[in-house]
């Protein structure tokens, strides 16, 4: 930092509701300029001509996704595509020696057998897939530091783990008790046309979708696995609330020690995330609210311990757009730059 120059970096997949919040962040990001929006189903169309609201600030048109031309024009480059699209562009853009960000599923698992058998596209990347960094700071800062591709978290992992993290690297719980009810705002479902996404269908209403086989499943449990040291199954249930954004995980474990209370749940927190500058552990007996953090990229978190059951209680609220999308991927390419992880991105939500 300190430099005149800035670096140029560029979004495929720019029409979207992730892609839309990474040109609203990267247009203020103080080290980077945004020089290429890319779109096949848009291509041609100018940005201002898919968010009005926008033309008196980004006047670039959306161009067709063409690896060699963004690789000639970008280091680095954001991938915010449906799944199985990111995998054929990223290996060119790789290869050419460009750091690359994927908002999508493809590059978040360790092994492809799984994403192939939850997702159901065969991949022949297998040599790039085992480059890419998971990118959640919180657990792998070091790693996204010295990676060239991140596989960015889901929104609902990446709200469930924050939570989960200090219970499984401590070995405080009995990780196959663990139980995630998590509920999400309407964006998360992205800015196509779905029945179930409108207004007359989704307001009033609350409902759970996709039980015991969310694809967000296998990439929660493969990272509690890699914090328990051991094979871990959890139970995730996702919900549809009628709101814009956010996300509210609220996960429930055995503790193994029955003589834990909630202040000694809140130390342990406080001391696990007193070096990541974008999680909030509440004061005891404070729980988070989704309003808190919209907007913004913060997670805020809140623990508490029911001596009835033995059991914890984390409740774990983001912006699915920010935290949970644009602006974790931001924070990832912060870290991986060598810049302020807080850099470019918002520390305060919009309230009320």
């Amino acid at each position: 930092m300190g430099n005149s120059r800035r670096v140029p970096v560029g979004i495929v997949g720019a029409s979207g509701y992730g892609g839309v919040q990474l040109v609203r962040l990267l247009m203020e990001h103080p080290e980077v300029e945004l020089v290429y929006l890319g779109g096949e189903s848009s291509a041609g169309k100018s940005f201002a001509d898919l968010y009005p609201h926008l033309a008196h600030a980004v006047n670039l048109p959306i161009e067709a996704v063409e690896p060699e031309i963004i690789a000639d024009r970008c280091e680095v480059v954001f991938l915010s595509l449906p799944n199985g699209l990111a995998c054929q562009i990223a290996p060119k853009l790789v290869e050419k020696g460009r750091k690359v960000l994927d908002l999508s599923a493809d590059y978040r698992f360790s092994e492809l057998a799984t994403y192939t058998t939850w997702y159901g596209t065969e991949r022949s990347d297998r040599a790039i897939a085992a480059t890419a960094v998971y990118g959640l700071p919180e657990l792998y800062r070091d790693r996204i530091a010295e990676a060239q591709l991140i596989g960015c978290p889901g929104c609902y992992p990446t709200a469930s783990l924050l939570a989960l993290s200090p219970l499984l690297k401590q070995g405080l719980i009995v990780p196959e008790t663990a139980i995630i009810d998590a509920k999400s705002g309407t964006s998360g479902g992205g800015r196509q046309a779905k029945v179930n996404l409108l207004l007359a269908e989704a307001d009033n209403s609350l409902a759970a979708y996709n039980v015991a086989r969310h694809r967000h499943t296998p990439e929660i449990e493969q990272i509690c696995s890699n914090l328990a040291g051991h094979e871990v199954t959890v139970q995730f249930t996702p919900h549809l609330i009628p709101m814009v954004r956010g996300i509210l995980a609220t996960v429930y474990a055995t503790l193994r020690d029955p003589g834990l209370v909630r202040d000694d749940l809140h130390t342990i927190y406080t001391a696990f995330y007193r070096n990541s500058p974008w999680v909030r552990v509440c004061e005891s007996g404070v729980y988070p609210q989704t309003k808190w953090a919209s907007g913004s990229n913060l997670c805020y978190i809140g623990v508490e311990v029911d001596p009835r059951t033995g059991r914890v209680i984390v409740m774990s609220a983001i912006d699915n757009l920010i935290k949970g999308q644009a602006g974790q991927a931001i924070q990832c390419l912060n870290i991986m730059m060598g810049w302020d992880e807080t850099l470019g991105l918002p520390k305060l939500g919009f309230y009320p």
